[in-house]
């Protein structure tokens, strides 16, 4: 399988700083909730800490997503990166809800480094992924399980059979390759813009692979993608 981003992203975000980690393995890790517990708390501590100094839409991280999205054509107060949407519930609430192990590690994560982090069941990805604009005849599954169509020109992580597996770049995922009880193979990516992403990527890149080695006993591969290196090519 393989993870990229098309020539145009590049072309358009030369900012961007990617990092992936793909891993086999996983299925037996669904009832390891307390185990990611200590974890999650270090990450949400960051979060409680970066929060004291402004809210989730002053964080430097999350206004280079926003000028991305107005570059876009999104109004970024109606489309939030992932990451954004998760400080501001963690802002209310207090905490995000438990879903599964790996899904509460990654949103952690996201929480503490106000970084968007996507997890996909490979098993429901046909050939790979290519982050890239929509060609209008994509289809994607809501969580509620509505299909839908993203329009020509709206940036999608896009499988080798049209299927769309995140909408308007880092605001949504699918449904259809959400992480779920008996996942077995997964790939996690993490996406950045802001002026310390090339430190603060590869941070939570390794960050999350170094937990998925030790809570879940697996051997994780990971990659830093660059314009020059755009391609992660990983299990078989």
């Amino acid at each position: 399988m393989y993870f990229q981003h098309s020539t145009q992203i590049w072309s358009d975000h030369p900012e961007l700083v990617a990092g992936v980690v793909a891993a086999t393995g996983l299925a037996r890790g669904t009832a390891l909730g307390p185990a990611v517990d200590p974890v999650i708390a270090t990450f949400t501590a960051a979060a409680e800490t970066r929060l004291v100094t402004g809210p989730a839409a002053e964080q430097p991280e999350i206004r280079a997503w926003r000028r991305a999205f107005s570059r876009m054509g999104l109004k970024p107060t109606q489309y939030r990166c992932a990451a954004e949407a998760l400080l501001r519930r963690f802002a209310r609430e207090g905490s995000l809800p438990r879903i599964h192990p790996l899904i509460d590690l990654c949103n952690a994560g996201s929480l503490g480094y106000a970084i968007p982090v996507a997890v996909f069941d490979t098993a429901r990805i046909t050939g790979g992924i290519e982050v890239r604009p929509a060609d209008g005849t994509e289809t994607y599954l809501t969580f509620s399980g509505e299909p839908q169509n993203p329009g020509a020109g709206e940036v999608v992580f896009a499988d080798a059979v049209g299927r769309a597996h995140a909408r308007r770049w880092t605001n949504r995922q699918s449904g259809y390759s959400a992480v779920r009880e008996g996942t077995d193979e997964v790939l996690i990516v993490v996406e950045a813009l802001h002026a310390s992403a090339p430190v603060d990527v590869p941070k939570l890149t390794a960050a999350l692979a170094d937990e998925l080695a030790t809570l879940w006993s697996v051997e994780p591969t990971t990659a830093i993608l660059s314009r020059d290196s755009p391609r992660f090519d990983f299990g078989t």
